[in-house]
């Protein structure tokens, strides 16, 4: 199913935080902050990324559960980068641990779920969703 797919596989990305990532683009609140959809939307990415290069042709994996914690704010104009390390290899499930960090420490840290699909099937399923 997969290409040497297992625990420890780790990735690292890194952004500017600016307007276009702030709570007030997002509509998740009205400070000039990072917002938690755009941290959880970092978290989500890193870990995709990660596990990328090891899944046959055909396959993706896509996001089924994240349990954030977001606990320190990130001003614009800070760097911000996101670690994340497969943990949980179960068949089709995936799990991973992520932290969000910035100059000052941590910001955000998350356990992250993504399953690995047959593009093709998982298209033609949703395609069919609600339709009788």
């Amino acid at each position: 199913m997969t290409k040497n797919l297992d625990v420890g596989i780790k990735n690292r990305l890194e952004i500017k935080v600016d307007e276009t990532k702030s709570a007030i683009t997002a509509g998740s609140g009205t400070l000039p902050v990072f917002g938690t959809p755009f941290v959880a939307a970092l978290m989500e990415q890193t870990a995709e990324e990660s596990v990328r290069a090891f899944l046959e042709e055909g396959q993706a994996t896509v996001g089924t559960k994240l349990v954030l914690n977001h606990t320190a704010a990130t001003t614009m104009g800070r760097t911000a980068f996101c670690e994340s390390e497969l943990v949980l290899v179960d068949r089709r499930r995936l799990v991973f641990k992520i932290v969000v960090c910035d100059d000052a420490g941590q910001v955000a840290d998350a356990e992250h779920e993504r399953f690995i699909v047959d593009v093709e099937k998982f298209m033609d399923k949703e395609s069919k969703r609600g339709v009788e």
